[in-house]
């Protein structure tokens, strides 16, 4: 491993100095390469004088750092903690050296705003000084310095961050705080044996990197729908007690992981060029960031899918229900949720992905749990319960698609805000707000579905108009034209699915 050490003391006799000679012992114990870089010791100028930072010459001493940084496999920064972030020499040190062309590179015009890490590979760790308890500054200020230079700088290049050592108080600290300081970063050198992290944190980095993949904020819907159906079915809070209930749990949570990666691996292109990506939309980008490959993904998928069909044996095998009638539902919410985006049918693509959501997430896993614990598909019992439910996924589906506008125009997936525009969009989900509202009221007040919709479900039109509200004034007002950033929006509208999910559920239980 190919390790570069920066000091960015602007003096080099500074007790960090002293922690980058410590850190070198250890790390040559630990038999890696070994480069250093003290940025007091470079000739530059590190203020940025024309209008882009890369079109101003480099020094000698710069072209000869970049060439050092790709070498480099593992960088270690040592710097103190200045007015809660790096010393000058420093900042102007990142300003001129991690340029557009060398740290990162924007996207053509015609393909959409963005950029791309050019240093993806690499890791990093910080080790930096302060003149305040360490825990004050992570827990009360929040490291805005530690911040800055692990996101917004190396992370910006593609530079993974593996570990950040924050060491303070060292004005009021003694010789022999000081002397541990420097015998736990001579052991951090040490620790470059097995890598720049340790097995633990490389576990938990993996474990993590899936969850994120598994994008699990959206699972919750669909297991409120299929329990709603299995109460429907069953009468009674025993079903979470039984076999078959849990198989068409584990069938319905593996077809969502296989449908969510295989999203991710198609979607590629137009994640990378989305710039308005947030929780609720433009994927989890562990593919755009670098964090799993392609491959890691495809076996991702291929393991999810392995779950999905035996899970989805055990569902047809278990339960009192028509065997018939539950290879149909479960093949059709196969066929819908794989299809969403993958090809032949690609729906997402033809303006036919938000009702395939709508649908899956609403009537298809409320049908499923209805005939997993015995019930027929000819009742109408589920088809009424999942109708509100299903009104109620289309906002939020149909919003989704307002950030990622400009970048699914640009790679042709004719998504409803697309085709129709923002304002179409805005109008779709507004309708399927009121219908949504009056429907459940309809149900509840008609008594169609016994037991079902309580007082509660009258909350739903204060929400409704709420919706209707931020709608106008995000999506119908003077800013209409912009999309972008809509999570307020978003997350008004996703939580507006719960009156017709939690309500039906509390009041079957």
């Amino acid at each position: 491993m190919n390790v570069l050490l920066i000091l960015g003391h602007p003096r080099t006799d500074s007790f960090c100095g002293a922690l980058a000679r410590a850190y070198r012992s250890g790390a040559s114990d630990a038999g890696v390469d070994i480069r250093e870089i003290s940025v007091a010791d470079l000739e530059f100028d590190p203020d940025v004088h024309t209008e882009e930072p890369s079109e101003q010459p480099l020094e000698e001493d710069l072209i000869d750092t970049q060439r050092q940084i790709e070498w480099a496999d593992h960088l270690v920064l040592f710097y103190p903690n200045w007015w809660g972030t790096m010393p000058a020499r420093l900042k102007g040190f990142f300003d001129r050296v991690f340029t557009s062309g060398f740290a990162f590179s924007f996207y053509d015009e015609d393909e959409g705003a963005g950029h791309e890490a050019l240093l993806s590979g690499k890791t990093a760790e910080l080790i930096v000084t302060m003149d305040m308890p360490a825990w004050v500054y992570r827990w009360i200020y929040r490291q805005p310095g530690n911040n800055a230079v692990k996101r917004s700088t190396l992370g910006f290049a593609g530079i993974r961050t593996t570990r950040v050592t924050n060491l303070g108080s060292v004005e009021d600290s003694t010789l022999e705080q000081r002397e541990a300081w420097l015998e736990e970063v001579t052991e951090l050198g040490r620790s470059l044996a097995t890598g720049p992290e340790s097995r633990s944190t490389r576990a938990k980095r993996t474990l993590t990197t899936w969850l994120k993949a598994l994008r699990l904020q959206f699972y919750p819907m669909a297991w409120v729908a299929y329990s709603i159906g299995a109460l429907a079915a069953a009468g009674s809070s025993s079903v979470f007690s039984t076999t078959a209930y849990w198989a068409g749990f584990g069938f319905l949570f593996f077809l969502e992981a296989t449908t969510v990666l295989s999203n991710e691996y198609v979607d590629y292109d137009t994640d990378r060029k989305n710039t308005f990506a947030g929780p609720f939309t433009g994927g989890s980008r562990v593919l755009v960031d670098g964090e799993l490959s392609f491959d890691e993904l495809r076996r991702g998928i291929g393991i999810t899918g392995v779950f999905t069909a035996v899970f989805g044996l055990a569902v047809v095998t278990l339960g009192a229900g028509s065997v018939l009638a539950k290879i149909a539902v479960a093949a059709v919410l196969v066929t819908l949720a794989i299809g969403y985006t993958i090809p032949p049918l690609k729906l997402a693509y033809r303006t036919l992905g938000e009702l395939d959501v709508a649908t899956t997430h609403s009537i298809g896993v409320l049908l499923l749990g209805f005939l997993v614990l015995g019930g027929s598909w000819r009742d109408p019992l589920p088809w009424l319960l999942g109708l509100p439910f299903f009104l109620a996924v289309i906002p939020s589906i149909t919003l989704a698609g307002v950030p990622d506008y400009d970048a699914d125009r640009a790679v042709g997936k004719q998504t409803v805000a697309v085709r129709f525009g923002i304002d179409g969009a805005a109008l779709v989900a507004a309708a399927a707000t009121l219908a949504a509202t009056i429907t459940a009221v309809l149900l509840g007040v008609l008594d169609a579905v016994p037991g079902a919709y309580g007082p509660a479900i009258y909350l739903s039109i204060p929400h409704a108009l709420l919706l209707f509200w931020l709608l106008r004034d995000r999506l119908w007002g003077k800013n209409r034209s912009i999309p972008g950033q809509i999570n307020v929006l978003m997350a008004t509208s996703l939580a507006y699915i719960i009156w017709f999910g939690i309500v039906p559920l509390v009041e079957l239980l």
